[in-house]
Protein backbone atom coordinates (compact mmCIF):
# COMPACT_ATOMS: atom_id res chain seq x y z
CA UNK A 1 0.00 0.00 0.00
CA UNK A 2 1.14 3.83 -0.86
CA UNK A 3 2.68 5.22 2.22
CA UNK A 4 0.03 8.39 2.60
CA UNK A 5 1.60 11.29 5.04
CA UNK A 6 -2.21 11.86 5.99
CA UNK A 7 -3.59 9.55 7.38
CA UNK A 8 -7.17 10.12 8.07
CA UNK A 9 -10.37 12.06 8.55
CA UNK A 10 -10.98 12.88 11.52
CA UNK A 11 -13.00 16.44 12.29
CA UNK A 12 -15.04 19.29 10.88
CA UNK A 13 -15.38 22.64 12.25
CA UNK A 14 -19.12 23.85 11.86
CA UNK A 15 -20.65 27.32 12.33
CA UNK A 16 -24.34 27.97 13.51
CA UNK A 17 -26.67 30.45 13.83
CA UNK A 18 -28.21 28.73 17.15
CA UNK A 19 -25.10 26.60 18.95
CA UNK A 20 -27.79 24.93 22.14
CA UNK A 21 -29.94 23.58 19.15
CA UNK A 22 -26.81 22.27 17.03
CA UNK A 23 -25.56 20.87 20.39
CA UNK A 24 -28.95 19.61 21.59
CA UNK A 25 -29.78 17.99 17.64
CA UNK A 26 -26.13 15.98 17.26
CA UNK A 27 -26.22 14.80 21.10
CA UNK A 28 -30.09 13.60 20.84
CA UNK A 29 -30.62 12.81 17.63
CA UNK A 30 -27.61 12.27 15.87
CA UNK A 31 -25.88 10.13 18.35
CA UNK A 32 -22.86 12.20 19.49
CA UNK A 33 -21.18 12.83 22.38
CA UNK A 34 -20.26 16.03 24.25
CA UNK A 35 -16.52 15.85 24.97
CA UNK A 36 -16.15 19.48 26.18
CA UNK A 37 -17.04 23.11 25.88
CA UNK A 38 -14.22 25.25 25.48
CA UNK A 39 -13.59 28.91 24.45
CA UNK A 40 -17.26 29.02 22.78
CA UNK A 41 -16.34 25.73 21.21
CA UNK A 42 -18.35 22.71 21.48
CA UNK A 43 -16.30 19.79 21.14
CA UNK A 44 -18.47 16.23 20.18
CA UNK A 45 -17.54 12.82 19.50
CA UNK A 46 -18.66 9.59 18.04
CA UNK A 47 -17.87 5.89 19.52
CA UNK A 48 -14.67 5.86 17.96
CA UNK A 49 -11.27 6.90 19.55
CA UNK A 50 -10.94 10.17 17.34
CA UNK A 51 -11.01 13.28 20.47
CA UNK A 52 -13.89 15.18 18.68
CA UNK A 53 -15.70 14.35 14.91
CA UNK A 54 -17.49 18.12 14.69
CA UNK A 55 -16.99 21.24 16.72
CA UNK A 56 -19.86 23.92 16.85
CA UNK A 57 -19.35 27.44 17.02
CA UNK A 58 -21.32 30.07 16.93
CA UNK A 59 -21.56 32.28 14.00
CA UNK A 60 -24.17 34.50 11.99
CA UNK A 61 -25.09 31.83 9.38
CA UNK A 62 -24.25 27.43 9.15
CA UNK A 63 -20.69 27.75 7.53
CA UNK A 64 -17.77 25.15 7.00
CA UNK A 65 -14.85 27.14 9.55
CA UNK A 66 -12.08 23.78 9.04
CA UNK A 67 -11.61 20.38 7.80
CA UNK A 68 -9.17 18.86 9.81
CA UNK A 69 -6.45 15.92 9.06
CA UNK A 70 -4.63 13.56 11.48
CA UNK A 71 -0.87 13.37 9.92
CA UNK A 72 1.40 9.80 9.81
CA UNK A 73 4.31 11.68 11.83
CA UNK A 74 5.45 15.28 12.87
CA UNK A 75 7.93 14.93 9.69
CA UNK A 76 4.71 15.28 7.58
CA UNK A 77 4.01 19.27 8.27
CA UNK A 78 7.45 20.63 6.75
CA UNK A 79 7.01 18.67 3.63
CA UNK A 80 3.00 19.57 3.16
CA UNK A 81 3.67 23.10 4.30
CA UNK A 82 6.11 23.75 1.11
CA UNK A 83 3.70 21.82 -1.07
CA UNK A 84 0.28 23.35 -0.02
CA UNK A 85 1.80 26.71 -1.16
CA UNK A 86 4.11 25.95 -3.96
CA UNK A 87 0.39 24.30 -5.53
CA UNK A 88 -1.81 28.04 -4.61
CA UNK A 89 -2.75 27.40 -0.68
CA UNK A 90 -1.63 30.02 2.08
CA UNK A 91 -0.19 28.64 4.94
CA UNK A 92 -2.03 30.40 7.83
CA UNK A 93 -0.92 28.94 10.59
CA UNK A 94 1.86 26.48 12.10
CA UNK A 95 3.18 23.97 12.93
CA UNK A 96 2.67 25.05 16.27
CA UNK A 97 1.19 23.66 19.93
CA UNK A 98 -2.11 23.36 19.52
CA UNK A 99 -4.44 25.17 21.77
CA UNK A 100 -7.90 23.51 21.73
CA UNK A 101 -8.39 20.85 24.50
CA UNK A 102 -7.61 17.76 21.53
CA UNK A 103 -3.63 18.64 21.92
CA UNK A 104 -1.03 17.73 19.44
CA UNK A 105 0.19 19.82 17.28
CA UNK A 106 -1.79 21.90 14.20
CA UNK A 107 -1.14 23.37 11.16
CA UNK A 108 -3.64 25.28 8.95
CA UNK A 109 -3.99 26.19 5.48
CA UNK A 110 -6.10 27.83 3.02
CA UNK A 111 -6.58 25.91 0.11
CA UNK A 112 -7.19 27.09 -3.53
CA UNK A 113 -10.74 27.83 -3.87
CA UNK A 114 -11.49 28.80 -0.47
CA UNK A 115 -11.77 26.67 2.88
CA UNK A 116 -9.49 25.84 5.93
CA UNK A 117 -7.92 22.46 5.93
CA UNK A 118 -5.93 21.82 9.36
CA UNK A 119 -3.38 19.14 9.78
CA UNK A 120 -2.85 17.37 13.46
CA UNK A 121 -0.29 14.91 14.98
CA UNK A 122 -0.23 13.60 18.65
CA UNK A 123 -3.97 14.84 19.20
CA UNK A 124 -5.86 13.33 22.34
CA UNK A 125 -7.70 9.89 21.81
CA UNK A 126 -10.49 8.43 23.24
CA UNK A 127 -10.60 4.18 24.29
CA UNK A 128 -13.54 2.89 21.92
CA UNK A 129 -16.87 3.60 23.15
CA UNK A 130 -19.29 0.39 23.59
CA UNK A 131 -20.64 -0.54 20.40
CA UNK A 132 -24.10 0.61 19.51
CA UNK A 133 -26.59 -0.43 16.69
CA UNK A 134 -27.17 2.95 15.31
CA UNK A 135 -24.29 5.27 16.33
CA UNK A 136 -21.68 6.98 14.22
CA UNK A 137 -17.89 5.79 14.75
CA UNK A 138 -16.39 8.23 12.84
CA UNK A 139 -16.28 10.86 9.88
CA UNK A 140 -16.44 8.99 6.50
CA UNK A 141 -15.83 11.51 4.00
CA UNK A 142 -16.47 15.32 3.56
CA UNK A 143 -18.09 16.37 0.19
CA UNK A 144 -17.07 19.42 -0.99
CA UNK A 145 -18.59 22.05 -3.73
CA UNK A 146 -15.93 23.53 -6.17
CA UNK A 147 -16.53 25.14 -9.43
CA UNK A 148 -13.00 24.01 -10.62
CA UNK A 149 -13.22 20.38 -9.19
CA UNK A 150 -10.35 18.99 -11.47
CA UNK A 151 -7.88 21.68 -10.04
CA UNK A 152 -8.92 21.38 -6.44
CA UNK A 153 -8.65 17.28 -7.09
CA UNK A 154 -4.70 17.94 -8.25
CA UNK A 155 -3.88 20.06 -5.19
CA UNK A 156 -5.00 17.11 -3.70
CA UNK A 157 -2.85 14.61 -5.46
CA UNK A 158 0.19 17.19 -5.96
CA UNK A 159 0.37 18.51 -2.81
CA UNK A 160 -1.23 16.75 0.43
CA UNK A 161 -0.40 13.00 -1.49
CA UNK A 162 -3.98 11.97 -1.79
CA UNK A 163 -4.82 9.32 -4.45
CA UNK A 164 -7.70 9.34 -7.23
CA UNK A 165 -10.04 6.54 -6.96
CA UNK A 166 -12.73 7.61 -9.27
CA UNK A 167 -14.22 10.41 -11.26
CA UNK A 168 -17.62 10.40 -12.00
CA UNK A 169 -19.42 13.10 -14.35
CA UNK A 170 -20.01 15.58 -11.67
CA UNK A 171 -17.46 14.58 -9.05
CA UNK A 172 -13.99 13.79 -8.02
CA UNK A 173 -13.16 11.21 -5.76
CA UNK A 174 -9.88 11.08 -3.69
CA UNK A 175 -8.33 9.01 -0.34
CA UNK A 176 -5.62 9.30 1.96
CA UNK A 177 -6.03 5.60 3.11
CA UNK A 178 -7.90 2.48 2.15
CA UNK A 179 -11.44 4.10 2.67
CA UNK A 180 -12.34 4.55 -1.22
CA UNK A 181 -12.67 8.27 -0.42
CA UNK A 182 -12.05 10.60 2.41
CA UNK A 183 -12.85 13.90 0.15
CA UNK A 184 -15.01 14.09 -2.42
CA UNK A 185 -15.69 17.26 -4.46
CA UNK A 186 -18.26 18.47 -6.70
CA UNK A 187 -18.83 20.54 -9.72
CA UNK A 188 -21.09 23.74 -8.62
CA UNK A 189 -21.36 27.23 -9.29
CA UNK A 190 -20.20 27.60 -5.39
CA UNK A 191 -17.19 27.04 -3.58
CA UNK A 192 -18.11 25.13 0.06
CA UNK A 193 -19.83 22.35 1.94
CA UNK A 194 -21.89 19.72 -0.04
CA UNK A 195 -22.41 17.87 3.21
CA UNK A 196 -20.62 15.58 6.14
CA UNK A 197 -20.68 12.15 6.18
CA UNK A 198 -20.77 9.91 9.29
CA UNK A 199 -19.59 6.19 9.18
CA UNK A 200 -22.11 3.73 11.07
CA UNK A 201 -21.53 0.14 11.80
CA UNK A 202 -23.08 -1.25 9.23
CA UNK A 203 -26.47 -1.31 7.29
CA UNK A 204 -28.96 -1.99 9.75
CA UNK A 205 -27.24 1.03 12.11
CA UNK A 206 -27.89 2.80 9.03
CA UNK A 207 -31.37 1.81 8.92
CA UNK A 208 -32.45 2.36 12.35
CA UNK A 209 -30.09 5.41 12.65
CA UNK A 210 -32.35 6.68 9.86
CA UNK A 211 -35.54 5.14 12.15
CA UNK A 212 -34.27 7.24 14.63
CA UNK A 213 -34.09 10.40 12.60
CA UNK A 214 -37.70 9.83 11.48
CA UNK A 215 -39.13 9.55 14.61
CA UNK A 216 -37.25 13.08 15.44
CA UNK A 217 -39.40 14.83 12.76
CA UNK A 218 -36.32 14.83 10.56
CA UNK A 219 -37.40 12.46 7.53
CA UNK A 220 -34.64 11.26 4.99
CA UNK A 221 -33.35 13.50 2.51
CA UNK A 222 -32.50 11.37 0.04
CA UNK A 223 -31.78 7.50 0.03
CA UNK A 224 -31.63 4.88 1.54
CA UNK A 225 -29.96 3.87 -0.73
CA UNK A 226 -26.21 2.51 -2.06
CA UNK A 227 -23.73 5.04 -4.12
CA UNK A 228 -21.95 3.78 -7.25
CA UNK A 229 -18.04 5.07 -6.68
CA UNK A 230 -17.29 3.74 -3.15
CA UNK A 231 -20.29 1.78 -3.01
CA UNK A 232 -21.35 2.63 0.36
CA UNK A 233 -24.97 2.60 1.47
CA UNK A 234 -26.83 6.01 2.72
CA UNK A 235 -29.41 8.51 3.78
CA UNK A 236 -29.16 12.16 3.47
CA UNK A 237 -30.51 14.58 6.16
CA UNK A 238 -30.51 18.27 6.54
CA UNK A 239 -29.89 18.90 10.44
CA UNK A 240 -31.79 21.88 12.14
CA UNK A 241 -29.78 24.99 10.57
CA UNK A 242 -29.51 23.79 7.39
CA UNK A 243 -26.40 21.62 6.93
CA UNK A 244 -26.75 18.36 5.07
CA UNK A 245 -25.24 15.51 6.74
CA UNK A 246 -25.24 11.62 5.74
CA UNK A 247 -25.17 8.11 7.54
CA UNK A 248 -22.99 6.00 5.68
CA UNK A 249 -22.07 2.26 5.91
CA UNK A 250 -20.07 -0.41 4.24
CA UNK A 251 -17.43 1.85 1.99
CA UNK A 252 -15.64 0.06 0.02
CA UNK A 253 -11.63 -0.71 0.96
CA UNK A 254 -9.27 -0.55 -1.93
CA UNK A 255 -5.71 -0.55 -2.66
CA UNK A 256 -3.05 0.18 -4.82
CA UNK A 257 -4.51 -2.31 -7.45
CA UNK A 258 -7.77 -0.16 -7.58
CA UNK A 259 -8.54 0.67 -11.48
CA UNK A 260 -9.59 4.40 -11.87
CA UNK A 261 -12.67 4.67 -13.57
CA UNK A 262 -13.79 7.36 -15.26
CA UNK A 263 -17.31 9.81 -16.11
CA UNK A 264 -18.24 6.97 -18.79
CA UNK A 265 -17.76 4.11 -16.73
CA UNK A 266 -20.31 5.30 -13.86
CA UNK A 267 -23.48 6.10 -15.47
CA UNK A 268 -27.14 5.32 -14.61
CA UNK A 269 -29.76 3.52 -16.25
CA UNK A 270 -32.31 5.89 -16.52
CA UNK A 271 -34.26 6.94 -13.85
CA UNK A 272 -31.88 5.14 -11.46
CA UNK A 273 -29.76 7.42 -8.93
CA UNK A 274 -28.21 4.67 -6.89
CA UNK A 275 -27.19 0.87 -7.74
CA UNK A 276 -30.57 -0.80 -5.85
CA UNK A 277 -32.53 1.74 -7.69
CA UNK A 278 -34.78 2.36 -4.97
CA UNK A 279 -33.65 5.89 -3.79
CA UNK A 280 -36.14 8.33 -5.51
CA UNK A 281 -34.67 11.42 -7.40
CA UNK A 282 -33.36 14.50 -4.77
CA UNK A 283 -35.53 16.64 -4.40
CA UNK A 284 -34.82 20.40 -5.25
CA UNK A 285 -34.72 21.59 -2.02
CA UNK A 286 -31.79 19.01 -1.01
CA UNK A 287 -29.96 20.38 -3.65
CA UNK A 288 -30.59 23.54 -2.81
CA UNK A 289 -29.13 22.86 0.74
CA UNK A 290 -26.28 20.58 -0.81
CA UNK A 291 -25.32 24.30 -2.20
CA UNK A 292 -25.98 26.68 0.50
CA UNK A 293 -23.48 26.19 3.00
CA UNK A 294 -20.33 28.42 1.97
CA UNK A 295 -16.58 28.83 4.04
CA UNK A 296 -17.15 30.69 7.56
CA UNK A 297 -14.30 33.38 6.57
CA UNK A 298 -15.88 33.97 3.23
CA UNK A 299 -13.09 32.77 1.42
CA UNK A 300 -14.31 31.59 -2.44
CA UNK A 301 -11.21 31.82 -4.30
Amino acid sequence: MTHFPISALRSVDLDTPDLQRSEQFYTSVWGLDLVTRHEGVTYLRASGTDHHVVALQQGDRPALRAITFRLHSDAEFETIAAASVKHGATLLSGPAPNPGPDGGTIMSIRAPGGGVLRFVHGDLQHAEAPSSANRPTRLAHVNINSTAVDDLAAFYEQALDFRLTDRSKIMAFVRCNSDHHAIVIADAAVNGLNHVAFLMPDLEAVMRGSGRMIDAGFPIAWGVGRHGPGDNVFAYFIDPVGIVIEYTAEVLQVDDSYVVRGPAEWVWPPGRTDHWGIAPPKADHVKAAQTAIGYADGSAA
